[in-house]
């Protein structure tokens, strides 16, 4: 693929992800609100914009048989906690925004967690076999994600355990 092409492709990619996070979040924000059907609009618009993210996503050729997706998951949550977190939380302290210090944090902590359990499940991928069946749980402040039941109170914002989502 020629590199303009390649670097419009991944421009839109950005773009359509983040589209259809906001809307996702956007139609949570109308439900709390009492907008059932504007969540709905909201849900189904995210899905459309994911939709156009997988086209662009796989037309760059970014997706791949599960244990390379693995090695992709883990590298990209090593940048964020080795280089791309850091970097942001420098910025943060110095301009002294203590929201997105918080912010920043959360985040931090949980990709921590995520580069070793994409580390784990490549492992049992490699060997032909899927994880382990367990619950897995998020913590819905901070993103804390443990696998198993989790202890009392979140260890980075000490939420309680009955508020984690289960998946």
């Amino acid at each position: 693929m020629k590199e303009m092409t390649k670097q419009n492709l991944y421009a839109a990619f950005a773009g359509e992800s983040q589209a259809h996070m906001k809307y996702s979040i956007f139609a949570e924000k109308a439900e709390r609100e009492g907008f059932p059907e504007v969540a709905r609009l909201f849900r189904a618009i995210a899905f459309a914009e994911k939709v156009h993210a997988t086209n662009h996503l796989r037309a760059l050729g970014g997706i791949n048989d599960t244990s390379a997706n693995l090695d992709a998951a883990k590298g990209g949550e090593n940048f964020e906690v080795e280089e791309m977190y850091p970097a942001y939380d420098a910025v943060a302290k110095l301009q002294g925004e203590k929201e997105a210090e918080k912010s920043i944090h959360y985040a931090i902590e949980a990709e921590k967690i995520h580069e070793t359990m994409y580390e784990d499940a490549k492992k049992s991928v490699d060997e032909k076999k899927d994880i382990p069946k367990d619950d897995v749980y998020v913590c819905p402040v901070c993103g804390h994600t443990v696998i198993g039941e989790p202890d009392d109170d979140c260890p980075v914002c000490k939420l309680k355990k009955e508020k984690y989502i289960k998946f």
